[in-house]
């Protein structure tokens, strides 16, 4: 499978939010760099980062606007929408950077504005959410 289609598929994949299918999708030694945060290194600490970061949602879905491939090298431009047990939704504008090596995610980087995640979590969590 080329770059392009393993990156494809592994956005597909955030719709079932299973941190063990998506860590999967990586190398041993991969880097996952959120840009506002620090990296995490290592598949097993890349599936439990997702796990921690999916916990909240009962959803998501990815959709890719504009998509380049150089090699093993895919950028892509993205809306992340992540769906809330009160139905409210997370959107995240993204710019993404995934590096392959034999098949799987080498590292993957992306960037987007961390407040407006932030500020989505805090009003979504706790007994007042969706009030």
């Amino acid at each position: 499978m080329d770059a392009a289609a393993t990156v494809d598929e592994f956005i597909k994949a955030w719709g079932r939010l299973d941190p063990d299918e998506l860590a999967g999708y990586f190398t041993e030694d991969a880097t996952y760099h959120n840009i506002p945060i620090m990296p995490v290194t290592g598949r097993e600490a890349i599936r439990d980062f997702i796990a921690g970061f999916v916990g909240p949602f009962t959803g998501a879905e990815f959709t890719v606007h504009h998509q380049a491939v150089n090699g093993d090298t895919v950028l892509n431009e993205r809306t992340d929408v992540f769906t809330f047990p009160n139905g409210n939704t997370l959107e995240i504008l993204v710019m993404g950077v995934f590096e392959l090596r034999d098949g799987k995610i080498h590292a993957w980087r992306d960037y987007f504005d961390l407040a407006a995640v932030t500020d989505a979590l805090a009003k979504n969590s706790g007994p007042a959410a969706g009030a």
